[in-house]
């Protein structure tokens, strides 16, 4: 009987974890397969990076690399490791990560500006590239025309830990600004209508080719009378569509004049109080180009209140197509401006300048806005 209880016990199937293991010594191409299986079966433990590297069959460097999108990894190994942190559930610990690589993961975004739909799109598009690889931003209204605005900002980098900064009209018009940053060593991007810096710190729109277009749109319809709101002259955008405007009427044979010019702040209650002035004029323009689509729609507030249809009496086009140009009655025509793309372009620029993946020299990254068509185009009838 003992003999064949021993004979019996000797015969007991591998236990899985052995067998496992016995997977990972022997054949580390496989281990993709089982190993994440295991784990699951563990749903309250807290893997590591060095977890996912055993498992992967590599060093820790490389996972690492694998979560910072570095593309100095080949594509098999970089889709084995990916496949293992999916299944196991892996986050980075943002603390150790940091300590390990000598960065705060934080990147700061600074705005001074009253359109908020532009601030929030910028930002919802750095976020999405941001966080794939690991980063948060810290945003920081500030006032650009303040004494201690330059102080503000280099405590900011300072008491963040900051890995760099992203930042945007108008505040990023500012050569002062960027040559402090430089001088500190915090790594930036600027989100600007015009040349202003080194390609590889730029993202550019390009304003005055999109302005030119909606000159040629409103050419094209008839008008002659043709009036424009600008916003903010301290802003580089409002010179960039208002040359790229008259230029391109001039080009066509058609004057912008002096009195048909009317400064906003980029704001429904500028847009409104604008309307009134342009539209007091005598005779009246038949076209109003408004410098974003929160100054188009105050100017719909004034016309309605004149009495004004809306294209029948007036055309209006707006700049930026925001959710407000589609909701409009009628549905406003307008300069669509990628501002998501933008916001994302300039964080996937700038944490490769962070990581070094970059090389000698980035190329210029520009986004081309185009005119969308809608309701509030009409040709004129005065």
């Amino acid at each position: 009987m003992a003999k064949k209880s021993a004979k019996k016990a000797t015969r007991q199937p591998t236990p899985p974890a052995a067998a496992a293991r016995a997977v990972v010594e022997t054949r580390p191409a496989a281990v993709p397969e089982p190993a994440p299986a295991m784990l699951r079966r563990n749903p309250d433990k807290k893997h590591t990076i060095n977890d996912i590297a055993r498992l992967a069959n590599v060093s820790k460097k490389t996972v690492s690399r694998v979560i910072n999108e570095s593309p100095f990894v080949r594509e098999e190994t970089r889709t084995r490791i990916a496949e293992i942190i999916r299944s196991t559930g892996f986050t980075p610990d943002p603390q150790a990560r940091g300590l390990a690589f000598r960065r705060s993961y934080l990147i700061g975004l600074v705005y001074d500006n009253p359109n908020a739909p532009y601030v929030i799109n910028v930002q919802e598009g750095a976020l999405g590239a941001l966080r794939r690889v690991g980063y948060e931003l810290v945003v920081h209204p500030c006032d650009r025309n303040s004494p201690e605005f330059l102080s503000d900002i280099r405590q900011l980098v300072g008491r963040q830990k900051l890995d760099g900064m992203l930042i945007l009209p108008p505040v990023s018009e500012n050569n002062t600004l960027a040559d402090m940053l430089r001088e500190i060593g915090c790594p930036y991007i600027r989100i600007l209508s015009a040349a202003l810096d080194e390609p590889q710190n730029l993202v550019q729109s390009m304003d005055r080719q999109s302005a030119a277009e909606v000159a040629e749109h409103l050419a094209k319809l008839g008008h002659t009378r043709i009036a424009m709101i600008i916003g903010p002259t301290t802003y580089r955008s409002s010179q960039e569509r208002l040359e790229g405007f008259s230029n391109a009427l001039a080009d066509r044979g058609l004057t912008l004049s002096p009195d048909y010019i009317a400064e906003g702040a980029y704001t429904f209650e500028s847009g409104a109080a604008c309307a009134e002035m342009l539209l007091s004029r005598s005779p009246r323009p038949t076209a109003i180009f408004a410098g974003n689509d929160e100054t188009a729609a105050g100017v719909y507030r004034t016309a309605y209140l004149r009495g004004l249809r809306i294209p029948h009496d007036l055309t209006i086009i707006g700049f930026d197509d925001s959710p407000l140009a589609s909701r409009l009655c009628p549905s406003l025509t307008t300069m669509r401006q990628p501002i998501r793309d933008m916001g994302r372009l300039a964080a996937e620029k700038l944490i490769s300048k962070i990581s070094r993946t970059e090389g000698p020299s980035i190329a210029a990254t520009t986004v081309f806005p185009h005119l969308v068509v809608r309701e509030s185009s009409g040709r004129p009838t005065s």
